[in-house]
């Protein structure tokens, strides 16, 4: 149900938007509530009310984790569950912002507000920069009105946080959602093993691209590093070398003792199936799920999301074959 947030949670993790100028470069910086609230002032900014939260220390987003994620949910399912807001605003640095969305989208499943994230190309202060356009337009948009769940607002534009990627590292209009085929099957309900409420753990996972000349070797040394769950990139449809015997049975092994194996296509605008090709049916016969049409993004974030809930093999490559908030099915 659409509603206008009146009160407002503003979660800040650090990120360029935020960032001053250190010897070595930007670099995060505490303080930016002050800074929020004198450049509203002097720009007659009509907002909703909002409150400041700050995840300390503020970090670069390169350095984000999966203790990151599971910290940002929490304060959200705090604050939410406390009856202070009724939307949020995550301020996130921009490198692995698609990342952070796509994971809090799974994290968050069942959250009754909205949540959005946004940050900026270039720091607050800086000429010409974005920071106040995204910051203020996303506090715009919040208070008009938005259906729970997890989105992205950036260069004026509203976006899946399930389906969203990262497109350039200059570019002010650096992200969207690059139109992919999404027409999975739907979950019929949020089982509660996957509500927000649901506690999770980190947990190991890896991707991996194919790429001409792979060794069988070299994937069962990934696979023996202790991953619980692997996201497999595949070529077109799902494609790869299945005439390379050793390395359809490092991948059969490796789901016979537990591991999660998901397929993604490598096609910025692609999607896995299977059955088009014999190379993909073989492909598909060492126990690999395909992820249809997903990003990286939320293939990753999916899979940490099932399995940090201590969901066992089989409910995991359940889960993750039905759509669960958008990220497969239109």
């Amino acid at each position: 149900m659409t509603r206008p947030a009146q009160c407002l949670l503003v979660l800040y993790t650090g990120g360029t938007i935020g960032m001053q100028l250190g010897d070595q470069g930007l670099t995060p910086a505490t303080g930016f509530e002050a800074r929020m609230r004198d450049r509203q002032a002097r720009d007659g900014q009509r907002l909703p009310s909002w409150y400041f939260r700050e995840l300390l220390p503020p970090i670069d987003s390169a350095s984000m984790n999966q203790r990151n994620w599971l910290e940002m949910a929490a304060s959200i399912r705090e604050e939410v569950d406390a009856g202070r807001c009724d939307g949020v605003l995550l301020l996130h640095g921009t490198d692995t912002l698609a990342y952070s969305a796509a994971a809090l989208s799974f994290l968050l499943l069942g959250l009754p507000v909205p949540v959005l994230l946004t940050g900026s190309m270039r720091p607050a202060g800086t000429p010409d920069s974005d920071a106040w356009a995204n910051l203020f337009g996303a506090m715009q948009a919040l208070h008009q009105g938005l259906e729970p769940g997890v989105q992205v607002y950036f260069h004026g534009k509203l976006m899946h946080g399930a389906r969203l990627t990262k497109l350039g590292a200059a570019e002010l209009d650096a992200f969207a959602v690059l139109p992919r085929p999404r027409t999975g099957p739907r979950a019929p309900a949020i089982a509660p093993a996957l509500d927000y409420h649901q506690p999770r753990r980190p947990v190991s996972l890896a991707v991996l691209p194919l790429y001409p000349g792979i060794q069988a070797a070299q994937v069962q040394a990934l696979l023996d590093s202790g991953v619980r769950g692997l996201v497999l990139e595949c070529y077109g449809s799902g494609t790869g070398p299945a005439d390379d015997t050793a390395l359809l049975a490092t991948l059969t092994a490796a789901r016979q003792r537990g591991v999660v194996l998901v397929a993604i296509s490598q096609c910025p605008q692609g999607h896995v199936e299977f059955g088009i090709y014999a190379a993909g049916s073989q492909l598909a016969a060492t126990g690999l799920v395909s992820a249809g049409g997903m990003t990286r993004e939320a293939a990753l974030g999916k899979l940490f999301a099932l399995l940090g809930a201590g969901l066992d093999q089989a409910q995991v490559e359940h889960w993750f074959a039905l759509d669960l908030c958008g990220e497969r099915a239109d």
